[in-house]
């Protein structure tokens, strides 16, 4: 019998929370700037939620 391994599903920006710091950085400059809609293609509301959510981490204190 095969096992299928399955690949895990990256999450979507609507389930990041403030401990996911290796995703939210990636929406990060290194100045330290969130990445505009238009770079990201994210949806208004999914970006609404991502810079809520680094907001929130920064606070934290989980990234700069």
């Amino acid at each position: 019998m095969e096992q299928t391994t399955e690949k895990p599903r990256s999450k979507k920006p609507e389930e990041y929370t403030p401990f996911d710091v290796e995703l939210l950085t990636r929406h990060v400059t290194d100045t330290g700037k969130i990445l505009p809609r238009r770079i990201t293609q994210f949806s208004a509301i999914q970006q609404r939620h991502v810079t809520k959510t680094i907001k929130r981490a920064r606070s934290m204190l989980l990234m700069k």
